[in-house]
């Protein structure tokens, strides 16, 4: 069984900086592509962010480029998103997602509960 389990939300100044983690198991992690998806509220679900299966090709949304870091330990089973320069925009709850493939950027068949991220001052 899948299992995706995001931590390291938080609330945060502008400005501030938070790094996400994605703990999982059920699935041999080495071999798909994950991603990290936002909810903003009353928004739909958007990609932010994804990884290929050896951390090789990243691809993040133009709205977090240069802010927004996604990395993997495949030893560790792990997945990692960094934010830095948080506005308030980025106020959503972040989901682990797992890809279809050893890369998707916009497909994705799991995700987690989802960990909330809170920028306001």
């Amino acid at each position: 069984q899948v299992q995706l389990v995001e931590s390291g939300g938080g609330l945060v100044q502008p400005g501030g900086s938070l790094r996400l983690s994605c703990a999982t198991s059920g699935f041999d992690f080495s071999t798909y592509g994950m991603l990290w998806v936002r909810q903003a509220p009353g928004k739909g679900l958007e990609p932010v962010a994804a990884i290929s299966n050896a951390g090789g090709t990243t691809s993040v949304t133009p709205s977090v480029k240069g802010r927004f870091t996604i990395s993997r330990d495949n030893a560790k089973d792990t997945l990692y998103l960094q934010m830095n320069s948080l506005r308030p925009e980025d106020t959503a709850t972040y989901y682990c997602a797992k890809g279809d493939s050893w890369w998707s950027n916009t497909v994705w068949t799991n995700r987690g509960q989802g960990t909330q991220v809170t920028v306001s001052s």
